[in-house]
């Protein structure tokens, strides 16, 4: 006889499997945020030698070289061929291409740890640009979190110059929210375009402004090439930074999404920055009390911002996510 629920008890297959998906999704969560987290100290190494704009060039020339010819592949040329490529210059030229562009600025100012930290109160910048459109209304807890959060960026940066904290701090702000705003521009005006699609045309579209400020940069005198020979630890480190921190984690968030839903996979965002730390600590830095304790505040601000109101997993999966079947 088929198993049907029961009120009182529940049905234990139903159980078990949200528990697998449950584990599954955070698992391919944490996976996701550790390699963009792995991407910060990649980047400090690389920045030693490379100016920001040729670095952000050649990562974003690698990571399109690569996801257009999957997305060929998993979606079909006609789909490809179809999408809003005019719009999508706009959106990620001006969001993605130049907020990464940005934060590889503010990287080079300050030091990983202080820019994840501002990239984790991505959800209360989307926040704000949603109280600025009208579609949320101020609560209690999202003004309490905006307080700590304030609080904690300050303990958090209070070992860095002034000099040298207050552009490179502006910078990252700046940049993330223009990510902040890229995304909702994405999920709003190309819906009928899979996961990989939103990405892949938003990642070109970024693509082009690197091709717009590099040979602007060169014609200004500033530098654009390394300034030492590339070699093949230089290479490694710029084909993890490309592929791996950036094609391969929204991967991982991609599939994540399927299982949790939007909402409970983007928590894990927030948790980056304590994944950088521990990933320098591990590359010879000292542990920072300071900045742990304000980032661990920013985290706590972040969580008491988010809406209380229980919403449902999403149940489709993450093949139906990728291919745009959701």
């Amino acid at each position: 006889m088929a198993m049907s629920p029961d009120p009182a008890r529940g049905n234990t297959l139903a159980v078990s499997d949200g528990r697998q998906n449950a584990f599954t999704g955070n698992t391919l969560a944490v996976a996701s945020m550790l390699t963009w987290a792995a991407g910060f100290p990649a980047a400090e190494v690389l920045l030693q030698s490379w100016p920001p704009i040729a670095l952000f060039a050649a990562r974003m020339s690698l990571a399109v070289l690569v996801m257009v010819p999957i997305w060929v592949l998993l979606d079909g040329s006609a789909r490809v061929l179809r999408a809003r490529w005019g719009h999508a210059l706009f959106v990620g030229g001006l969001g993605i291409g130049t907020g990464m562009f940005l934060i590889l600025v503010a990287q080079k100012l300050t030091d990983p740890i202080t820019v994840a930290i501002i990239a984790s109160c991505a959800p209360l910048i989307a926040t704000l640009l949603e109280l600025a459109a009208g579609t949320r209304r101020l609560r209690w807890n999202f003004a309490l979190g905006i307080a700590i959060s304030i609080i904690g960026g300050l303990i958090a940066t209070s070992a860095v110059a002034p000099a040298q904290l207050g552009l490179g701090a502006a910078f990252a702000v700046v940049s993330t929210a223009l990510f902040c705003w890229a995304s909702m521009a994405t999920a709003r005006d190309f819906p009928e375009l899979s996961q990989l699609g939103r990405s892949t045309i938003t990642l070109a579209g970024g693509l082009s402004t690197a091709a717009v400020l590099v040979p602007v940069a060169g014609f200004l005198g500033l530098e654009v090439m390394p300034t030492r020979q590339v070699d093949a630890a230089q290479m490694g480190m710029l084909v993890f930074y490309a592929l791996f921190s950036l094609g391969l984690s929204q991967f991982f968030f991609i599939a994540s999404v399927g299982k949790l839903g939007v909402a409970l996979a983007s928590f894990h965002i927030n948790i980056a920055p304590f994944y950088v730390m521990v990933i320098m600590m591990s590359l010879g830095e000292d542990w920072n009390w300071t900045r742990a304790l304000g980032a661990g505040l920013v985290a706590l601000a972040v969580v008491l911002a988010q809406d209380r109101k229980p919403r449902p997993v999403q149940s489709f999966s993450a093949s139906d996510e990728i291919s745009g079947k959701n």
